[in-house]
């Protein structure tokens, strides 16, 4: 028994080191090269800090190419293990097939432990440093100052916000101020459908030129509304080189977003008059859905190894084929499925009442049920 689990788990251990470099390396390429690749051919930057910045990306890559890898290496090795008759020979010999895979289940949920690193803290940390390190080779200055779909609270007497920032192109902008005499207290919002960052090193300065702005201006006797064809707001700042931003919520930490979400929770962003929706198509408890998902997001994804594991293994004993481009086909579809998942939770986060956070733990259910279930009926000879 020893040998067999010996065997096996190096096995999966070898495919596995090789699927997951495959997949790091396609995650690396499809994400990094239009970043990366022209900073090498401009020439204006060294070899070093290109390879730097690849590094960087790839523990990132890693939140993905794990889960990838572990259910392409148990599809390839036991779909091998079946054609050999090697599993036949095992239950010829009175060994379950249960019992053969228990050192590969305690290894997927290591694996998912690892996942959790990734996902929750060396990944999100890992993409940050790399867009700070972009930030200082200075690309793309005015787009890293203000991050898109994120309540922005770094400006003295202000909150901003804006749906798209494109290179410091901004759409569906938001400015908040508050009050002077009551400096929690919010006394008046600017809305613009668009605007344009414009950054004044020389006066330290962050200029946003607002088109068909709106200002609503919130009062005790009830709220005012003014509308202008364009509109100036100044962002003053200290010291904005030496200052450090907060990322984007999808590169956040656990840590991170759980501060995030108290922060959240605990604003008020709807002015004196309680009746009045001082944020129209971004309510409050739409940011805090978003927050939501992206933790739910991280700790449900490091569970995906594990039910990856259940899945592939009785799905490479049914497929009973040594190619290896038939196990990546099924790995590939699998991944799809899983992802869909993933895609659709994050694509609802703005509809809080239909519970997003709740359906990125659907795939993980599923395949765990359904590897189970193929499971029990592998162990059967079924």
């Amino acid at each position: 028994m020893k040998t067999l689990h010996k065997y096996l788990t190096r096995q999966v251990l070898a495919t596995l080191l090789l699927t997951v470099s495959v997949f790091a390396f396609v995650v690396v390429l499809l994400n990094g090269l239009r970043e990366v690749l022209p900073l090498l051919m401009g020439g204006s930057f060294s070899f070093w800090l290109v390879t730097k910045a690849v590094a960087l990306l790839l523990p990132f890559a890693l939140v993905y190419a794990l889960p990838m890898g572990f259910i392409t290496a148990t599809l390839l090795v036991f779909g091998r293990f079946s054609a050999d008759q090697e599993l036949t020979a095992a239950r010829a010999g009175g060994i379950s097939l249960l019992s053969l895979i228990t050192p590969i289940l305690l290894l997927s949920l290591l694996c998912c432990g690892l996942s959790a690193w990734f996902n929750m803290e060396l990944g999100p940390r890992s993409r940050v440093a790399f867009l700070k390190l972009y930030r200082e080779l200075g690309i793309n200055l005015a787009n890293a100052q203000i991050p898109e779909g994120q309540l922005v609270r770094d400006f003295p007497g202000y909150i901003f916000y804006c749906d798209k920032n494109d290179g410091g192109n901004l759409q569906g902008v938001m400015i908040y101020r508050y009050s002077l005499q009551n400096k929690t207290n919010i006394d008046s919002m600017v809305r613009g459908t668009s605007g344009k960052l414009k950054f004044d090193r020389e006066n330290n300065e962050l200029l946003v030129d607002l088109t068909n702005a709106r200002i609503i201006r919130f009062g005790e006797n009830g709220n005012s509304v003014d509308s202008y064809r364009t509109f100036a707001v100044n962002l003053g700042f200290d010291a904005p080189t030496n200052k450090v931003f907060k990322p984007k919520i999808s590169d956040m930490t656990f840590g991170q977003l759980q501060q995030e979400l108290k922060d959240l929770q605990t604003m008020n962003l709807s002015g004196p008059d309680t009746n009045t929706n001082a944020l129209p198509g971004i309510a409050q408890k739409t940011l805090i859905s978003r927050v939501k998902v992206a933790m739910h997001r991280e700790v449900a994804f490091s569970f995906a190894c594990f039910g990856f594991t259940l899945v592939g293994i009785p799905l490479g004993i049914r497929v009973h084929r040594r190619e290896t481009n038939i196990g990546i086909g099924i790995a590939l579809l699998l991944v799809v499925i899983y992802y869909g998942f993933v895609m659709l939770g994050a694509s609802l986060a703005d509809h809080p009442e239909l519970y997003p956070h709740l359906i990125l733990w659907l795939p993980n259910f599923i395949f765990q049920a359904v590897g189970a279930a193929l499971l029990w009926r592998a162990n059967r000879g079924i």
